[in-house]
């Protein structure tokens, strides 16, 4: 495969239901059901969304309902057609589509995305695949560090699709292809020499490629997040996503950076929603891969920040970011071409995809 595919990404509170059913649970037999060729579902540790209530790893309330991501790709046609039915199924969380290329087959021939300064590399990989004994996403992380990405996270999955079959992890099993998420940002050109060395060391890889824009590197901006119009030559709204990718051992304030970036952005009353995602290894900039290890004083592992709202939203709390992420961090920013925000019988925008270039 290599064409281009969409992504629809969901956020919403895992204890949320449809019927006698959970939201989640439901959402992914319905993606084992039309086989779609990669989801993951990640469990969050902090979010809010347009009812500000902030739920976070602090509080019971994130026993209670924690938050979650799940992300599928595959075909427009495939995606188009769940989206109606995603929709019905969530009383309430946001539902994002977005343009990405899917690849299954031989990386090496990827075209990559056009224009843009930076590309997001996103690889759906097994839980337990291993790498010359190691846990295969520690070999790609060592292998794209080496190949000078600005930085690379690994997201644990609890359940999800690959290849077009259920992956859910297990009690008393080895969970060998439950996916994990790895999301890197690298130079059109160092993604490009790096496809073929991910193809020969990975069992049978999914990977998405999106153009990116990198806005902050280890503290120094480089650039403000484009200004995007609010609509495009045919009136769909165009929407934007930050991405703050730091680390949990790091602090602001006297508090874990991500910590500080929901409470920051919490008071602003800026933006609708963000959500906290927690890894279990990566890197950035020129720092060595690292994550969770058996013995070691505070928790090193990397955590991202996601804020999906309209260009202007952005614009304003970028403000907010860029001091935060004053001294660490890396910060990206993508186009979203179709957002649409559900709580009860309220919805703010549209799953029709805008067309805008930049």
């Amino acid at each position: 495969m290599n064409d281009t595919y969409l992504k629809l990404t969901t956020y919403f509170g895992e204890r949320q239901r449809t019927g006698s059913r959970f939201v989640a649970e439901a959402m992914l037999d319905l993606y084992t059901e039309r086989a779609v060729a990669s989801s993951v579902m990640l469990r969050g540790i902090a979010s809010f969304g347009p009812r500000h209530i902030v739920r976070s790893d602090q509080s019971l309330t994130l026993s209670e309902d924690p938050p979650v991501a799940i992300a599928a790709v595959d075909n427009a046609t495939t995606i188009g057609s769940l989206v109606g039915d995603v929709v019905d199924m969530m009383p309430r969380g946001l539902i994002t589509l977005e343009r990405a290329r899917l690849f299954g087959g031989y990386l090496g021939a990827a075209a990559l995305p056009d224009g843009g300064d930076a590309v997001k590399l996103t690889l759906f990989i097994g839980r337990r695949r291993r790498v010359d004994g190691r846990p295969a996403y520690y070999a790609v992380c060592d292998l794209l560090h080496r190949h000078g990405f600005a930085g690379a996270t690994v997201f644990l999955g609890v359940d999800g699709t690959a290849h077009g079959e259920r992956r859910r992890a297990r009690f008393f099993s080895n969970n060998v292809d439950v996916p994990i998420m790895l999301i890197a940002v690298g130079s059109a050109e160092q993604v490009r020499r790096a496809l073929p060395e991910l193809e020969a060391v990975l069992y049978q890889p999914l990977v998405t490629v999106e153009r990116v824009q990198v806005c902050k590197r280890d503290g120094l901006r480089l650039t403000r997040p484009p200004a995007l119009p609010a609509v495009d030559a045919h009136g769909r709204e165009l929407r934007q996503k930050l991405m703050i990718h730091t680390s949990e051992a790091t602090r602001h304030g006297g508090a874990p950076i991500h910590r500080a970036l929901v409470r920051r952005l919490w008071e602003s009353q800026i933006v609708s929603g963000a959500t906290v995602l927690r890894g279990i290894w990566g890197f950035y900039g020129d720092h060595e891969p690292h994550g969770d290890k058996l013995i070691q004083y505070g928790r090193q592992v990397p955590v991202t920040t996601i804020v999906v709202d309209t260009p202007e939203v952005i614009a304003a709390c970028f403000d907010i970011v860029d001091e935060l992420t004053n001294t660490h961090g890396l910060v990206t920013s993508e186009m979203v071409p179709a957002l649409l925000m559900l709580d009860g019988g309220q919805r703010r925008g549209t799953t029709d995809l805008a067309d805008y270039s930049f």
